[in-house]
């Protein structure tokens, strides 16, 4: 496991990240928003099986889909150089690298 997966997991986990919801996720009810974020939490579903066969090809888990009551949602993080979000970071494998994680709708991608 990489030290960017492993952040990425630590941040997505623990919620040690910025969350951003779509404006589809933000209009779910706070139940199925709950149930949502309980998935998100938990998914372990990284295939690094390539380029155009796995969802993540560079072991890093920066990228999920997944199907939450017959909707397919992607989650994905991006990252930031500080806290005023107005420089992208140079190192996803430093520990200081601002993580903000976006919850959408895949049809919001």
């Amino acid at each position: 496991m990489s030290t960017i997966s492993e952040l990425n997991d630590h941040a997505r986990k623990h919620g040690a990240c910025r969350l951003v919801a779509t404006t589809g996720v933000d209009a779910l009810p706070v139940d199925k928003l709950r149930g949502l974020m309980q998935l998100v939490k938990g998914y372990d579903a990284f295939d690094e099986a390539g380029m155009l066969d796995g969802n993540d090809p560079h072991g890093e888990h920066d990228f999920g889909a997944l199907d939450f009551d017959g909707v397919t949602y992607f989650w994905k993080f991006d990252y930031y150089a500080d806290a005023s979000y107005s420089l992208g970071a140079q190192n996803a494998a430093d520990p200081s690298t601002v993580r903000v994680l976006t919850i959408m709708l895949a049809s919001e991608y």
